[in-house]
Parts: C-alpha cells; sequence; structure tokens
C-alpha cells in the first residue's frame, strides 16, 4: 500500500471520529423534550369533586430538575400578552418517574370542586409545562395540550 494511501485513509479517519465526537456531544447537551402530552378534564358531579390530570414524557440529557404546570383559559390575558418562564416561577410541579434512559414520566393531577368549576371560564384551556433540567437547560411549551371547560 503507497504511504499516500495510507495517509489519506488516517487523515479520514481523524475526520470522522471528530464529526463523530461533536454529534455526541451535541447531542449530550440538548434543550429538554416534551412528547405525548395529554389532558384530562373530569367536571365534578353532584357527589364528587372532577379533576385535571396532566401527563407527558420528558427528556433531558442531564436529568429532570423540575417540570412546572400550569392551566390556562384560551381566553385569558395569556393569550395576549404571552405565558413567559417567569409567568410559570411560582406554580405548581408535577410528579415525574424514571421512565427509562433519560426520559421520566410527569404526572400532575388536581382536584376541582364544584367551587372551581362554577367559577371557572367555559370553553378550550391550555396546559402550559416549564421543564427545567438540572444542568439549567429550559424548554416551555405554552400549550403542551388542550381541554374544554363545558
Amino acid at each position: 500500500m503507497s504511504r499516500r494511501i495510507v495517509l489519506s485513509a488516517a487523515a479520514g479517519v481523524v475526520v470522522l471520529g471528530g464529526a463523530g465526537a461533536f454529534a455526541l456531544a451535541y447531542a449530550g447537551d440538548q434543550s429538554p423534550t416534551l412528547a405525548h402530552s395529554t389532558a384530562r378534564y373530569t367536571a365534578p358531579a353532584a357527589d364528587r369533586d372532577g379533576s385535571l390530570t396532566f401527563t407527558t414524557d420528558v427528556t433531558a440529557s442531564s436529568e429532570v430538575k423540575s417540570v412546572k404546570v400550569l392551566a390556562w383559559p384560551a381566553n385569558s390575558s395569556f393569550a395576549k400578552k404571552g405565558l413567559t418562564a417567569k409567568d410559570m416561577a411560582s406554580v405548581d410541579s408535577a410528579v415525574c418517574k424514571p421512565s427509562g434512559g433519560d426520559s421520566e414520566r410527569c404526572t400532575y393531577k388536581v382536584p376541582v370542586t364544584q367551587a372551581d368549576a362554577d367559577g371557572s371560564p367555559r370553553g378550550q384551556w391550555h396546559v402550559a409545562v416549564l421543564v427545567t433540567a438540572k444542568d439549567g437547560d429550559t424548554t416551555l411549551d405554552t400549550k403542551a395540550a388542550d381541554f374544554t371547560v363545558a
């Protein structure tokens, strides 16, 4: 084998190895992602409270630190001004459990009393989610799921 071919092959391995290392480093430093988000609203009945249950799968390369959840009516002030991470700072948190690899299954459940339902706007609602990873990366999805209050 000529010396030129050996040097070219070695240079190719170095270039491909460097690209692979970059791809792995980039893949390991992604912002958290949400998948399979669902919201289920059950109205209260005469003899029992209703509930709002939101579930989502969260993937974060540095593990999940917190998942904040806020249900908001589509015709609220948030629809006009936009929802921010600052708005999400003091809202309730979901409970997350490992579901394999870098993923966690997160669930937020809150009871809905008849008084809550009577005082809530009717129509479409959105569920906003703020995910914070342990490395500080965040993802805000202001419309992760929808439900309707009739």
